[in-house]
C-alpha cells in the first residue's frame, strides 16, 4: 500500500521544499505567440502496412499528385498498399524567422496498419486563416514496430500509426507579432492567481525601482520600461525574466478515475470526520456435469455447465479523523484503511460532499 500513496508523499515534499519559480516559467511576454498549423499530407515507402483500397480519398490524392509531373494513372489501376494519406500538425512560436526549421507530427487518416519506415512528401502546413507558413517532408520516426505474420501472429511495441520528422518543417512565412515597445509590455500568467500577481510585480519592483510593474488582474502585470534600461530592453527583459517570485498554489486533489491515480497538493486540508469502508467480493465458479447415455441407447453425451456463485463481506473499518493538515497526514489516514486507489477516488468524492475536504476536487 505505500506505493500508492508515493505520488501524495513527494507532491507534498517538492510542494514545502521549493518556495519559488523564475518568472519565465510561470508567465509569457507580450509578443511570446504561437500559431498551429496543418496539413494534409501522403506517406510512401510504407512496406505493404499503407492504406487499402477502402480508403478513397488516398487514391484520389495520389491521383492529383501524379496529374502535377504530368502522369495520368486511372484511379482504378492504383494499389496504395505502400501509401498512407496522414495529417500534418505542429504549433509555431512566433520568435521563428524565415528559414527555420522545426518538428512535425505526422499520424494516419486512413487504414493504414503501420507508418514504419514511410517518408513524408512534401506537404504544405497553414493556419486557421488559410496561411501557408511553411512546408514538410522528411522521413518519418515512430519509434517502435508492428510486426504482423502470415498465420496471424502480431508483435508491436508503441503506436506505429502516429509520428515525427525531426527539423522536417522548414518556416517560409513567420507568425505575426505585435513586438515589445519601447514605453512598456505585459507579462501574461500561465496560470492566473491573484496572489502570484502581485508577488511577480513586488518582486519587479524591489530590483528594477518602484512604479516599474503593476498587477493589473489575476493573469497580467504591467511592465514600464525604466528610462535608463531602453537602450538594451533584450538585457533588461533578460534580467526580469530570471527573477524568482514566490507562488501561491490553491489546494486541489487531482483525481484520474481511469488510471486510478490520486495526486494531492500541499495546501490540502481534511476536517474531523468519520470514514467507513468495506467491501463485498463475489465470486461464480464452474463446475461441469457431464451426462452420459446408456450402451444403445441412442442417447447423446450432453454437458451442462453448473454455476455456483458465493459471496463474502470484508471486516468493515470505520476511523475517525480529527483532522489532517498536510498531505503526509491524509496519506497516512487513507493508508490505515488499506485501499486500493480506486477507493481513495471513492473517499475523496464522498470527502468533498461530506464538506470535510478543504480544496478542489479535480476529476480527469
Amino acid at each position: 500500500m505505500k506505493k500508492q500513496f508515493l505520488i501524495l508523499v513527494m507532491m507534498s515534499f517538492f510542494c514545502t521544499t521549493i518556495f519559488a519559480q523564475r518568472i519565465k516559467d510561470i508567465a509569457y511576454m507580450t509578443g511570446d505567440n504561437s500559431e498551429q498549423i496543418i496539413g494534409y499530407g501522403l506517406v510512401v515507402g510504407l512496406a505493404g502496412s499503407g492504406d487499402t483500397q477502402r480508403s478513397s480519398f488516398t487514391i484520389q490524392s495520389i491521383t492529383s499528385m501524379l496529374k502535377r509531373f504530368g502522369i495520368t494513372v486511372p484511379q482504378n489501376d492504383l494499389k496504395t498498399k505502400n501509401v498512407a494519406a496522414v495529417m500534418v500538425t505542429t504549433t509555431l512560436n512566433s520568435s521563428l524567422k524565415t528559414g527555420a526549421k522545426f518538428d512535425v507530427t505526422v499520424s494516419s487518416m486512413g487504414d493504414a496498419s503501420s507508418l514504419q519506415g514511410g517518408t513524408l512528401l512534401m506537404t504544405p502546413l497553414s493556419g486557421l486563416s488559410g496561411t501557408v507558413y511553411g512546408f514538410a517532408q522528411g522521413p518519418i520516426s515512430v519509434g517502435g514496430y508492428d510486426v504482423n505474420t502470415s498465420s496471424g501472429g502480431r508483435v508491436s511495441k508503441n503506436h506505429t500509426l502516429a509520428g515525427r520528422v525531426p527539423r522536417g518543417g522548414i518556416l517560409k512565412l513567420p507568425i505575426d507579432t505585435d513586438g515589445i515597445g519601447t514605453d512598456g509590455m505585459s507579462l501574461y500568467l500561465r496560470e492566473p492567481d491573484i496572489t502570484t500577481s502581485n508577488n511577480i510585480a513586488n518582486a519587479i519592483n524591489t530590483v528594477f525601482g518602484q512604479s516599474t510593474a503593476a498587477a493589473y488582474d489575476a493573469g497580467e502585470v504591467r511592465i514600464n520600461i525604466p528610462a535608463a534600461r531602453s537602450n538594451n530592453i533584450v538585457g533588461f527583459l533578460a534580467e526580469l525574466e530570471a527573477l524568482t517570485v514566490a507562488i501561491d498554489n490553491s489546494a486541489k486533489v487531482v483525481l484520474n478515475e481511469r488510471t486510478g491515480t490520486v495526486v494531492a497538493g500541499a495546501n490540502v486540508r481534511i476536517s474531523p470526520v468519520t470514514i467507513s469502508h468495506g467491501g463485498l467480493n463475489i465470486n461464480i465458479r464452474s463446475f461441469p456435469m457431464i451426462s452420459q447415455p446408456n450402451g444403445f441407447s441412442n442417447g447423446q453425451t450432453t454437458v451442462f455447465n453448473n454455476l455456483v456463485p458465493t459471496a463474502s463481506q470484508d471486516s468493515t473499518t470505520a476511523i475517525a479523523l480529527n483532522g489532517a493538515s498536510n498531505v503526509q497526514e491524509v496519506a497516512a489516514a487513507l493508508n490505515s484503511l488499506k485501499v486500493s486507489p480506486k477507493d481513495i477516488i471513492a473517499i475523496f468524492q464522498a470527502l468533498k460532499e461530506a464538506g470535510a475536504l478543504v480544496g478542489e476536487l479535480v476529476i480527469i
